[in-house]
């Protein structure tokens, strides 16, 4: 039996008979526990059990330790009685019981005439579009401008059903539609879908294909986002719309002819997104207003429909008050009428949750709608005139009865793809067979109703607000009542804080309104606290105009000890770093080297100390000096600078650009990313020097990413830190609030990995350093977050990234590469081949192959006349220095001559003559002595190391 097969048996003989009170309480196999049983290493444990749960075989239960279970315990037993479906016993029985008779639409009226606005703000939209599809002989392309969420694509539907009722195009047919967008990073494949192929066109074209314009002849194209064809594209569409014809991709020989009415679609202004000449094949541009820019009556009008179309889908009457539709109307900030449309969605299927018992109606009031949408009610008194405007076409309350002659566009981005409503009404019947009570039951569906929005409308694209992540987290009340915190404290402290302002003091007001609430406060005075206000006399005072804010808006107490807190947080906010970090220069020979490596390394460690230099082979070394100490003297902060090169005369640059510049300089050669990472590392500590950055990146050997070596072969001071459990320390002002929250997004990143073997610690702001420090003793420490950074050599991840979203992609990133074991083994990989292979790919004249021997005798020469024994990366450094000295003798192009010169001062000039003498012998080629200056710098260069 295979170890997988023998790890799935072992779990499903041991949990498959599992009740759900045993689940509760702890039942389930620990990885540790199914190692030990089995005699299997832990690590290949972890393996096959994250593979068995991607496979579906077992399930990974939440929680730490993490446990794991076989399939077939989270299946529902059997119900001691049959379930009905909602749909079933009241959606099937109702209609029996009462038949209501609603006339079917005629043809008489298109869709223009229900388009609400068809009338008012859409009038001379739906005249332009009506003599767009008249207009003799086969009409007018059209262009619909809008913003998100405005209407366009039920604009376009409603042209096409306009021209079948009215014969223009045939009705046993339905509109092509093409969004530019699902297609927009690869324009071949786009232009393929638009204009067709024939065999062999491209990569992958094993067979001819028609475009949509073939397969829209005599028919009416629409091409959403059109802003997101590419030019080419633009060109070939507007020759079709001057001509009728096209060819299709790869084919020179006969154009192809179609009859197609074109509509396309933009959010963008065309002046700038599209081509000028594009535009002007498009006659007809129709502008739909914004939700903001529709007058009251029709702002009233729309909501009403939209709360008709999920009338007609519960098959119940909708009862909503008057704040509450005037919070739904204020809630649209950004999405226009498809924001309008998903909020309410989410009221009414919280509304239908409520009303579960009622059979008739669903009653949607204040109290039923999200904080955000309440806040809509705030939005719009502020506009007093909009506000009265709209009050009167109101009542107390509206109802809404559903109607089977309302026109739902299923093709909308908008339109929900299901039946929400029949799966609350069938979840909610299965949990009350359960014996849930009504309140356990409205939780756990108010949690598939937002998972089902929301993942519905992240698919769609449908943008959020900045803020949208932490309204995730904290009430939208607490949110405004944190600006107003920070413009107090902007002004009282003369200090202008950073985004992560809004986050963190958010975050912490969030936990103590909630604490307080719950009666949980803390009473007990803290010494060290209470020494350490003194020195935060302004930020004090802060608090205490905080405090008072505090009481105004909930009638809530702040304890003296609260205050304390929240003057650590505003201090740690404002502290800044005014010491300077020690600056990072990455130069390379090639045209990207570098600027590849500083590339991923400001990427993953969000670095913006850390500059390069590309050196391209035909570059002359005086330009690359002037370069290098260019971008020395921007980076530097005053700390110095850590210059890191690959070798040769890049490795020389460093005592020069002190003397000329007085910047401090350190220079480490045969730079790979993992060491500018490294490097980056470290800078990004504020007590790290620039000795003690160069000493530290000296001694690194790398990441490992594989364990080739048995641990237990580890020196005993690294074998007990790999044996120490991992930790990522989060930070905030109490420990208790901000930190547990954080900790929890940390632990849904590491759920992400399964990954069970690190554990997140929160800690208080108060004497932090030392507690890091002690727990370092237990732990190895990977990662810390939080509030303020903490003098600790590991990454640090700030608190508004982390709540943004980029922050789990870097606590996934410094996991990965924790995995494994940081090994210090490393082993020796130096061959002549190793450095033929570098030379080919720097040099252009000289032959590697036949120089190698040369250059390798050149090094032993040295090596042996000073009785030294070389690193590898530095003899791989010298034979390339010596190969580029060479081919720079037989171009005539060497270095220039140093003022001042004095290489028989050297130790190593006797050494560097009689190897020179070598060259001369095998290659007759004499090294000048300008390069004998810098082969002799190399070599003091290591000797200072």
């Amino acid at each position: 039996m295979k170890r997988k097969d023998r790890i799935y048996q072992y779990v499903k003989d041991n949990t498959e008979d599992l009740s759900q009170e045993e689940l509760e309480f702890g039942g389930g196999l620990t990885t540790s526990e199914i190692s030990e049983a089995l005699e299997i290493v832990r690590t290949n444990v972890s393996k096959e059990l994250n593979l068995l749960v991607r496979e579906g075989h077992i399930i990974k239960l939440e929680g730490r330790p993490v446990r794991y279970v076989d399939k077939g315990t989270q299946q529902w037993k059997p119900l001691t009685k049959k379930v009905v479906s909602y749909k079933e016993t009241n959606l099937l029985s109702k209609n029996k019981e009462k038949q209501i008779s609603i006339p079917k639409s005629s043809n008489d009226k298109d869709l223009f005439d229900y388009m609400i606005g068809s009338k008012g703000s859409l009038k001379n939209q739906v005249e332009q579009a009506k003599a767009a599809l008249f207009y003799p002989p086969k009409g007018l392309n059209s262009l619909i401008i809008g913003p998100t969420g405005s209407g366009k694509t039920f604009f376009a539907n409603a042209m096409y059903q306009y021209s079948q009722n009215k014969k223009i195009i045939e009705e046993n047919q339905a509109m092509i539609v093409f969004n530019c967008a699902d297609y927009s990073q690869n324009p071949q494949l786009l232009m393929s879908h638009l204009f067709g192929h024939v065999k062999g066109a491209f990569t992958g074209a094993s067979e001819a294909k028609d475009g949509l314009l073939m397969k829209a002849n005599n028919n009416m194209l629409f091409l959403d986002e059109i802003h997101r064809l590419p030019p080419e594209g633009q060109e070939m569409l507007f020759y079709f719309m001057d001509n009728g014809t096209f060819q299709k991709m790869g084919d020179t020989g006969e154009k192809v002819s179609s009859n197609v009415r074109i509509v396309c679609a933009t959010t963008e202004n065309p002046e700038s997104a599209l081509l000028s000449t594009f535009v002007r094949r498009i006659p007809i541009t129709i502008q739909l207003p914004a939700f903001s820019e529709r007058p009251a009556k029709e702002k009233i009008q729309l909501l009403k429909l939209l709360l008709s179309i999920e009338a007609k889908r519960i098959n119940k009457e909708i009862i909503i008050d008057e704040d509450a539709v005037k919070s739904l109307l204020g809630s649209v900030t950004y999405g226009n009428i498809g924001q309008l449309k998903s909020n309410i969605q989410l009221a009414c299927a919280k509304g239908f949750l409520n009303s579960m018992d009622n059979s008739n109606e669903i009653h949607i009031t204040m109290e039923a709608l999200t904080a955000s949408i309440k806040e809509g009610l705030v939005h719009l008194a502020k506009n007093r005139t909009e506000l009265n405007e709209i009050s009167k076409y109101l009542e107390p309350r509206i109802k809404i009865l559903p109607k089977d002659s309302i026109f739902v566009n299923h093709e909308d981005a908008y339109e929900l793809p299901y039946n929400l409503y029949e799966i609350i009404g069938d979840k909610a019947a299965l949990l009350k067979a359960e014996g849930l009570d009504k309140e356990h039951i409205n939780n756990f569906i108010t949690t598939d109703i937002n998972l089902h929005l929301k993942s519905f409308y992240k698919q769609n694209q449908m943008s959020y607000n900045k803020e949208s992540n932490l309204t995730d987290i904290v009430d939208d009340e607490v949110i405004t009542l944190t600006k107003e915190i920070r413009k107090l404290a902007e002004k009282k402290l003369n200090y202008q804080f950073q985004d992560n302002f809004l986050y963190a003091m958010s975050l912490h007001l969030s936990s103590f309104i909630k604490r307080a609430k719950e009666g949980d406060l803390p009473i007990s005075k803290n010494d060290n606290l209470e020494e350490l206000i003194v020195e935060y006399q302004d930020e004090y005072q802060v608090a205490l105009m905080i405090k008072e804010h505090i009481y105004q808006k909930y009638q809530m107490d702040v304890p003296e000890v609260e205050c304390w807190y929240l003057t650590m947080l505003l201090a740690s906010l404002k502290q800044e770093n005014t010491a300077g970090r020690v600056g990072i220069v990455v130069a390379a020979h090639g045209k990207s080297t570098a600027s590849s490596m500083v590339q991923v390394v400001s990427k993953l460690l969000s670095a913006n100390n850390i500059h390069s230099v590309d050196m391209p082979l035909e570059m002359n070394p005086h330009t690359a000096f002037d370069l290098v100490k260019d971008q020395v003297i921007a980076v530097d902060e005053g700390n110095g600078v850590m210059l890191l090169v690959d070798m040769g005369s890049l490795s020389t640059f460093g005592p020069r650009i002190t003397e000329e510049t007085g910047i401090q300089v350190r220079t480490i050669d045969m730079v790979t990313t993992p060491v500018v990472l490294e490097a980056a590392r470290k800078t990004s500590l504020i007590d790290n020097d620039l000795i003690s950055i160069f000493d530290s990146l000296k001694q690194f050997r790398g990441y490992s990413t594989f364990l080739d070596f048995d641990p237990e072969e580890l020196p005993e001071k690294d074998l007990l830190e790999f044996n120490k459990p991992k930790a990522i320390i989060t930070i905030c002002s109490t420990g208790e609030g901000t930190a547990k929250q954080i900790k929890e997004i940390i632990e849904a990143a590491l759920e992400s990995l399964m990954d069970d073997s690190i554990t997140v610690i929160p800690l208080s702001l108060i004497d932090v350093d030392q507690t890091i420090q002690n727990l370092a003793q237990e732990y190895q420490i990977i990662a810390t977050t939080g509030v303020v950074k903490p003098t600790l050599d590991v990454p640090f991840i700030p608190l508004d990234e982390l709540i943004q979203g980029g922050g789990a992609d870097r606590i996934r990133d410094l996991v990965g590469a924790n995995l494994a074991l940081e090994s210090t083994q490393v082993v020796p990989i130096l061959t002549k081949e190793l450095c033929e292979d570098y030379m080919k790919g720097y040099f252009t004249f000289i032959n590697p192959h036949k120089v190698i021997d040369v250059l390798w005798d050149y090094c032993q020469i040295v090596a042996e006349e000073k009785n030294q024994t070389f690193s590898n990366s530095f003899i791989i450094g010298l034979v390339m220095h010596i190969a580029g000295a060479i081919e720079r003798t037989l171009l005539n192009d060497t270095m220039a001559v140093v003022d001042e010169m004095d290489n028989q001062a050297s130790d190593y000039y006797d050494a560097v003559i009689k190897a020179n003498q070598s060259i001369k012998t095998k290659l007759n080629i004499d090294i000048p002595e300008a390069e004998n200056y810098y082969i002799l710098q190399i070599f003091e260069t290591e000797k200072q190391k």
